[in-house]
Parts: C-alpha cells; sequence; structure tokens
C-alpha cells in the first residue's frame, strides 16, 4: 500500500499527514509532496509533529510533485480541490484513487490556529490508518 498526500508548498500539511500516517501504520509506504515545493518544512509543522511524537517521521525537506509517478500510488490525499486539479492535469489516469481532504492552509497563521488545522489533519489521519 502506497500513500502520498500533496498541498502547496509541502510545508505544513503534508509533510505532517506523511509524518503521523508513518507513526501509526509504519508497514504503510508513505510519500508527501508540494505542487510548488517550498525550500523548508516550517517551524510550525515540526512544532506540533514533536508534539505528537511523530518528529521522527517528518521529512527533512520539502519535495515537489514533478518527481513523483502518481500511478505508483494506492492512494493520492489532496488537501484542496485545487491540489486535486493539479494532480489530474498530470495524471487524469488516476482520478480514483485521488481523495480532497479540504483542509485550509496553515502557513502564516498564529500557531494556535494552525494547531486546529493539524488536529483537523491528525483526525483524518487517524481514520484514513483505520481504513488502509
Amino acid at each position: 500500500m502506497k500513500v502520498l498526500f500533496v498541498c502547496t508548498g509541502n510545508a505544513c500539511r503534508s509533510p505532517l499527514a506523511e509524518a503521523l500516517l508513518k507513526k501509526f501504520r509504519p508497514d504503510v509506504d508513505v510519500d508527501s509532496a508540494g505542487t510548488h515545493a517550498y525550500y523548508r518544512v516550517v517551524d510550525l509543522t515540526r512544532r506540533y509533529a514533536e508534539q505528537e511524537g511523530a518528529d521522527e517521521f517528518l521529512k527533512r525537506t520539502p519535495e515537489d510533485l514533478d518527481v513523483k509517478t502518481l500511478c505508483e500510488y494506492d492512494v493520492i490525499v489532496a488537501m484542496e480541490s485545487r491540489h486535486e486539479r493539479v494532480i489530474l492535469d498530470r495524471s487524469p489516469e488516476c482520478a480514483d484513487r485521488v481523495v480532497v481532504w479540504h483542509i485550509t492552509d496553515p502557513y502564516a497563521v498564529p500557531y494556535r490556529q494552525a494547531q486546529q488545522i493539524f488536529e483537523k489533519i491528525k483526525s483524518k489521519v487517524a481514520h484514513l490508518a483505520k481504513s488502509l
């Protein structure tokens, strides 16, 4: 089973989801990418991952979606509809593998607000972990 999480910069949402799923399900091959990869995973994401005991699973450097072979993944989670559109523009044959979570970007918001977004990600990842 291979799962890919996709957001904009691969700096907040998708790397956190990747780290949490790796923690919950070490038997699953998990990855993440951004439609426009940022240069680093941001501190608020690192802080939350550490709080959740998932920092050891958090990637160090964001990756761009362009380097991924989308059809290798069984499940592709897009954080927003716009990410789904990018995925389907690149690989329309993967349409039946894409799920959209509708999670807003926590980049540049206060930590308390970002933490609420991260809690939503954690809840969705926990549900996904049980369903795989």
